[in-house]
This record gives C-alpha cells, structure tokens and sequence, in this order.
C-alpha cells in the first residue's frame, strides 16, 4: 500500500466483524467527544464480559510482543488522552481478563496504552523521522505536551473494563497501523501515575486495512504520504485475529468515518505472568533520528532498568 495508502485488493478477510463507512467528502471532525461516545452503564459491560466468556472468545490467551522502542515510564492516568492531538476519534473498551479462570474480570488492573499521532510521532520523541512525507511534528498546532501526548493508563472497574478516549493513530514506516497496550497488577496509582506492580502482559492493538485507507485519505493524516505496511505485512501482528489483538470496530457513522469509532477488545490474561516486552525483538525498529531508548530532555523519566516498569 503506497501513495494515498489505497489499495483494493487485502489479502485476508479478518477475524472479527468490523464496521466501516465511505469516505466523508468534508472535513475532519476533531471534537464532540461525550456526545459521539456516550459512556454505557455497568449493567452493559457485564453483559459484554459475560458474553465475550461464553464464546469462549476470551479463553485464548493474548500474544505478548515487543513494547517497541517509544515506551517510556510516567504516564498518567486519564481517559482523555488526546491533549488536542487532531484526529479522528477513537474511544477504546477494553475488557481485561483471567484467561487462567473461566475469563473473570481482573479488577483494578492498570492498562496503559501509548501510540503515536496522526502523522506517526510519539511523544517524548517527537524528532524522530516517521518515514515517508510527512510535516514536522510541530506544525499540527495542538496545544499538545510533546512528552505526554497519546499515553495514559485507565483502571479496571469491577467488570475489567477500562475506556480511553484518543484519536485514530497514523503510521511509521515500516509499521502498520497500531496501539501499544500493558497490562499492570499489584501496582497502586500515586501523583497521578500508576506505581509497582507486574506488567502481566505487553502487546499491541491492530486495526483492519478497509478501515486504515478509510481514514488515512482524510485530513490530517492524508499529509503523510509514503509507503505504507498493510497488516498482512507487518512485522509484529501474526494473523491471530483477537488474540492477537486485532480491534472490533463500530463507525459511530457509518456515511462519514472522520466522526470516529468504537474499538473493542477483550484482553485475556495470565494474573500471574510476567511480560514486560523488553528485548523480546520484532518491534518494527523506526527509521532515521529514532530514539536509541533515552528520552530527550524534559521527558517523562524512564528507568534505567530494561524491565523496571515491571516493578518499583
């Protein structure tokens, strides 16, 4: 997929149903958040859980991988993660859990996502060449903190579920399209960041090439031009499906997908595991002016250790 990133012919029907639209004639939507993504009631995360268990959907454990080479230490915890990141919107639910227990939620797990924006920077390494063309970071005119932008971890309630509210992510070369998610317990949140604990799992959230040209051909992703790697061709994900955490989404307009999605996942977990992703390879090393795994100055701090953020 090259250019436009349009490309008609995919290779693989997914594993799970996924809803898209047309391409909107007008501009990009970056606002409306609480109106477009309505919060449903406990009630409805139960009956998710509880149906996602009797699939057996959830009994799969999920395929750990790399955290790839923009991890970095410190996020806070918030839903909201966007800090004025223009962008389609995206609200994830995630449901974490016990795939060791018949799939019971895991209460007060940390989940921590991070991704880069729509034309394929990360915070916290925001000169770092995402490949292609594409405008300096700094022209996006957000209000956006170059160190914290697009990272933030949620609780889990008692139904494990936990909800962000973020944007579409664009693409580096030679990555597809994707999201970078941990799952911490035994941790505690203090000064506003999550503290301890285990990371029981590290992986990555993939999204359907029907949908990735969908939105790659709007603004403000559509300036970044370049080759792009559709999903059959990417280094991390494996063909898993779910489980390998390929997303379930629901346009919240099916006639103009620059008004957003809905993405959903149920990550099944092992309590008792260790995985922090450090040194495990395959991650999709980012091009020219990448980072050599310190942070530039002013940055979120990061230990020195490869696996403290598995445990304080």
């Amino acid at each position: 997929m090259t250019g436009n990133h349009r490309n008609s012919s995919i290779t693989r029907r997914r594993a799970l149903a996924v809803t898209g639209g047309t391409v909107a004639a007008g501009g990009l939507a970056v606002t409306g958040y609480q109106s477009a993504f309505a919060d449903t009631t406990d009630t409805a995360e139960a009956t998710a859980t509880a149906s996602a268990t009797s699939t057996g959907a959830c009994m799969t454990l999920m395929s750990s991988v790399t955290e790839g080479p923009y991890y970095l230490d410190g996020a806070l915890v918030r839903k909201d993660i966007t800090e004025g990141k223009s962008g389609v919107p995206l609200t994830l639910r995630l449901t974490v859990v016990d795939a060791t227990d018949g799939c019971t939620p895991v209460k007060g797990a940390a989940v921590e996502i991070w991704h880069c924006d729509a034309w394929g920077y990360y915070s916290g390494y925001t000169t770092a060449n995402p490949g292609g063309s594409a405008p300096a970071e700094s022209e996006d005119g957000s209000t956006a903190n170059d160190n914290t932008y697009l990272r933030g971890y949620q609780i889990a309630n008692a139904n494990g579920v936990v909800k962000f509210e973020t944007i579409f992510p664009g693409w580096y070369t030679p990555r597809t399209c994707h999201i970078h998610v941990k799952v911490h317990t035994g941790g505690e949140k203090e000064d506003g960041t999550y503290e301890g604990g285990t990371v029981n799992y590290t992986g990555q959230l993939f999204f359907d090439d029907t949908i990735t040209e969908e939105i790659f051909a709007l603004e403000p992703y559509s300036r970044h031009s370049g080759s792009y790697t559709a999903l059959d061709d990417d280094m991390v994900y494996d063909g898993g499906g779910a489980s390998s955490g390929l997303l379930t989404l629901k346009a919240v307009h099916k006639a103009d997908p620059s008004r957003g999605y809905k993405g959903s996942l149920s990550l099944a977990v092992g309590p008792d595991a260790e995985n922090t992703g450090a040194g495990s390879g395959g991650g999709g090393t980012p091009p020219s002016g990448a980072p050599s795994g310190e942070p530039p100055s002013g940055a979120p701090s990061e230990s020195a250790s490869p696996s403290a953020s598995a445990s304080s």
